[in-house]
């Protein structure tokens, strides 16, 4: 949880919020490749992404 708050500190301190929507949709393409590859329901989703 450390990571998360110094990332939030680096984002505030240096005006960087361009990065945020980069980062959340890095993190919703990883949610949807981990969670993806439990459950057939969501694979044809991943393939149109990619």
């Amino acid at each position: 949880m450390e990571f998360i708050r110094d990332l939030w500190l680096f984002l505030k301190e240096r005006k960087k919020w361009w990065l945020v929507p980069i980062i959340v949709v890095l993190l919703l393409i990883g949610l949807l490749i981990v969670f993806g590859s439990t459950s057939s329901a969501v694979a044809p989703f991943i393939y149109t992404i990619f």
